[in-house]
């Protein structure tokens, strides 16, 4: 469903240097399979994320979803892709019923079918009760589970989420994460990004470590396990990232 080829992003800073978020990553992702993203604040896990999702352009590399090139289709590539951020905002004045019919519009989605997926959404994330509220007064884990319900009203067939339980407390998240497994059991193609260990563990069938805008190691747990011989994805990690440091040095002398 999703092929990265040699994606790299560089960036301008105000002072004409140039910093590349992004290098040269690659891997695929098939339907019905979760591929966790892992890695540190500022490895590039949001970038690589947001050039998948066709929200930014690469400086060099493609990607392909669900047979369409993003730099050759790039609106027909965003009709099978279900976007959420960590930090995504909402229409404040908006109720979360109004959000979803919104979205649909932008869909082309017709109003029969925006209410009936809305009914589907509504029960199975729970949001009955303030379905009718404006955003501006719902909490963080009832704005977030809008946020989702927003990102898959039309169905996408590949799902990219960047943190999607960053703050929520425990009920919250476990309704998200149960969210996306029932999500990989009927066949999407799912990217997630998570700093949670303990979430990657439970939801991934393979994952990418990156650090300093390159992928590391991709692997199932047991995989990077046995790489690493360590028994956790935490100093799985840090094994593989501090082994990849050591070497780079050694090259460079």
């Amino acid at each position: 469903m999703i092929e990265a080829h040699h994606l790299t992003k560089t960036f301008q800073t105000g002072r004409g240097r140039e910093v590349r978020a992004v290098q040269d990553a690659s891997f695929s992702v098939g339907p019905g399979e979760i591929f966790g993203l892992l890695g540190p604040n500022g490895a590039g896990k949001t970038t690589l994320l947001r050039m998948l999702a066709t929200i930014i352009t690469p400086t060099s590399g493609d990607c392909i979803v669900a047979g369409e090139r993003s730099d050759e289709a790039p609106d027909r590539v965003r009709r099978h892709i279900g976007f959420l951020s960590g930090n995504t905002r909402l229409y404040q004045r908006l109720t979360a019923r109004e959000v979803l019919r919104y979205f649909g519009r932008l869909y082309e989605m017709d109003r029969a079918e925006i209410d009936a997926r809305t009914e589907e959404l509504v029960d199975l994330l729970d949001m009955r009760p303030f379905l009718d509220r404006r955003c501006g007064s719902l909490s963080t884990g009832q704005g977030q589970k809008v946020s989702i319900a927003r990102v898959i009203l039309h169905d996408p067939a590949v799902l990219i989420l960047d943190e999607p339980t960053l703050g929520l407390d425990i009920m919250t998240s476990r309704t998200i994460l149960d969210f996306i497994l029932e999500a990989r059991g009927r066949g999407h193609c799912i990217i997630f990004s998570t700093h949670y260990m303990t979430e990657a563990e439970l939801l991934c069938d393979r994952l990418g470590f990156i650090c300093g805008g390159r992928i590391l190691a991709i692997g199932t747990k047991e995989a990077l396990y046995d790489r690493s011989q360590t028994n956790n994805l935490k100093d799985a990690f840090l094994a593989i990232a501090d082994r990849q440091a050591v070497e780079a040095v050694s090259g460079e002398q």
